[in-house]
């Protein structure tokens, strides 16, 4: 019989993730290069490697997806998904903005999720319909409704950029405060109720499933552009934002 996985389970898994990135940061690392040129370590095959030992140990029965070692018993009713350092290129510069991500789904759903900062030293974990934390804290949007005075934070703005100017532009007039990011953190942001909208684009599924449950489970709205819910996919282009009138603004600007 299959176990279900509950909140201390998932972390003591991002516990044991955030130890295992900490013994290779600002080490000396080994580097290479993915097709789409995007850079891999040492650390982040390691910090997969044990997380996948953990699950295998605890829940048999469970498949697992990974952004480095890919899908084992995909078929499964529940299913891991593991992204071990979410901003390889922060992480081999030293910049201690990456993370850890890691959802669990069940038929399909995602159920919990465990975003891990792991040089900050902070966890968010949320659950599905039992709201987001960071530990006992449970965290809040902003509940903004407009765009005028808006935090916007844009990640891979240069893939935007290069891909949808257009959408650049407006993003650029957008808001009150424009920030540029690479990795999960600004979801934290906005699930702590620090930043009103986040942009993203060119994502794989462990790059987007345990975050979007944090977004949710925090009060805001996470969708692709064009406002469908996120399920399973491959080069998505997300849009996190405080409340669901915002989101719909966001989308309005998304379409031009």
């Amino acid at each position: 019989m299959m176990t279900e996985a509950t909140r201390d389970d998932a972390q003591e898994m991002g516990r044991a993730a955030a130890a295992a990135a900490m013994r290779y940061f600002r080490g000396r690392l080994g580097i290479e290069f993915k097709s789409d040129e995007s850079p891999v370590t040492q650390a982040d095959r390691g910090v997969e490697t044990e997380v996948r030992k953990l699950i295998a140990a605890r829940f048999p029965g469970h498949g697992i997806f990974g952004e480095e070692h890919g899908i084992v018993g995909g078929d499964a009713h529940a299913l891991w998904v593991i992204d071990p350092i979410d901003g390889t290129r922060s992480f081999i510069s030293g910049h201690p903005l990456f993370g850890f991500l890691l959802a669990h789904l069940t038929g399909g759903e995602t159920r919990l999720a465990v975003v891990g900062m792991p040089a900050l030293g902070e966890t968010f974990v949320a659950e599905r319909g039992q709201g987001a934390y960071k530990g006992a804290e449970r965290l809040a949007s902003s509940g903004r409704t407009m765009l005028d005075g808006a935090t916007i934070y844009i990640n891979e703005g240069e893939k935007i950029w290069r891909a949808q100017p257009e959408v650049f532009a407006r993003l650029m007039a957008a808001g009150t405060t424009r920030r540029f990011s690479y990795d999960c953190y600004p979801y934290a942001l906005l699930a702590m109720g620090h930043v009103d909208v986040v942009v993203d684009f060119d994502l794989q599924p462990y790059d987007y499933l345990t975050v979007s449950l944090l977004v949710e489970e925090a009060g805001g709205v996470m969708t692709d552009w064009q406002g469908e819910r996120l399920h399973m996919g491959e080069n998505v282009a997300t849009i996190a934002a405080a409340s669901p009138e915002l989101h719909r603004a966001a989308l309005a600007l998304l379409a031009g």
